[in-house]
């Protein structure tokens, strides 16, 4: 019963905000968003650490307002998956573009298959769907959501243009039949995780845990690595899904060389990306939760 409320509630909430003008819907987001950083007291005080940690040239007051900002975009991206739906090329065509196509393009080409470093970064949902609306359909790493009914639904909308979805729990052999497809693959990289899943690579001045999955992958198959993130344009007023160049990764033989090597390459991408939009970041994740051997905790 517990999962048959929360499913119908999402649901009204969704197409609520999915129906009534965008504008509109934003300014509820943001109201929700403010509620949400009021009440939750033990998110914010994680963010706050995070900031602290992560940017400690900046003043209380400026990590403040990037804290505000991150409430503010998950609003916004809120906004953007309720009304996904109804997304199309012509009629998103002034609010959302690509900019560095040509480096996946080109990735793309070698036939040996994409890896797409990403995070949560921006609108994470909305990239994989806006890449697979004009014609790029992709597999993404997801976990499964704890409400089946939910988890179905919220599936099926990412999957509307042919995309796939690979689960955690069947990571190593759902990577490797894409790139062997020649297909693209996004991975979250930015998350907290455990050994052996993860190596300690350095993360904004700190070690943090890093899934090396993707690393794995690369050495094995030779795919090509880039970054991509879908990212608020203040001066554009849009979202612009960006590829950087190709991550060049060094294959020498030494697998478990390669592997720390790739990852740590990865991490500092992502850091760079972080650092150009850091109020776009979900700085209330606990990123460096485990510690290395005989390290005290963080939080």
């Amino acid at each position: 019963m517990r999962e048959t409320l929360e499913f119908w509630l999402v649901l009204a909430v969704a197409k609520t905000l999915g129906r009534i003008p965008r504008g509109l819907a934003r300014i509820f987001a943001e109201l929700l968003a403010i509620a949400v950083y009021s009440t939750m007291g033990r998110l914010r005080r994680v963010g706050v650490r995070n900031l602290s940690m992560a940017l400690p040239e900046l003043s209380a007051d400026s990590r403040e307002e990037i804290l505000r900002g991150v409430y503010q975009h998950l609003g916004w991206q809120l906004v953007e998956f309720c009304r996904m739906t109804r997304y199309t090329p012509l009629n998103t065509k002034n609010r959302l573009r690509s900019e560095g196509l040509e480096h996946y393009l080109a990735a793309q080409a070698r036939g040996k298959g994409v890896l797409i470093v990403t995070g949560h970064l921006g609108a994470w949902e909305l990239s994989s769907f806006y890449h697979s609306m004009m014609g790029h359909p992709m597999g993404m790493v997801i976990r499964r959501l704890d409400n089946r009914r939910l988890d179905a639904w919220v599936n099926a909308v990412r999957c509307m243009h042919g995309n796939h979805v690979i689960h955690k729990d069947d990571f190593g052999r759902g990577l490797l039949t894409s790139m062997r497809a020649g297909g693209t693959v996004g991975i979250l990289m930015d998350t907290n995780m455990t050994p052996p899943q993860g190596e300690f690579v350095e993360f904004f001045g700190q070690q943090a845990c890093t899934a090396t999955g993707l690393a794995h992958i690369a050495c094995k198959t030779g795919a090509a690595v880039l970054p991509g993130f879908m990212l608020w344009e203040k001066s554009e007023g849009r979202y612009v899904l960006h590829f950087g160049p190709e991550i060049e990764i060094l294959r020498t033989g030494n697998t478990a060389e390669d592997i720390l090597r790739a990852t740590k390459q990865c991490a500092s991408v992502t850091e760079a990306w972080i650092r150009r939009y850091p109020d776009q970041w979900l700085w209330i994740h606990r990123r460096w939760k485990t510690r290395p051997a005989g390290e005290s905790g963080l939080y």
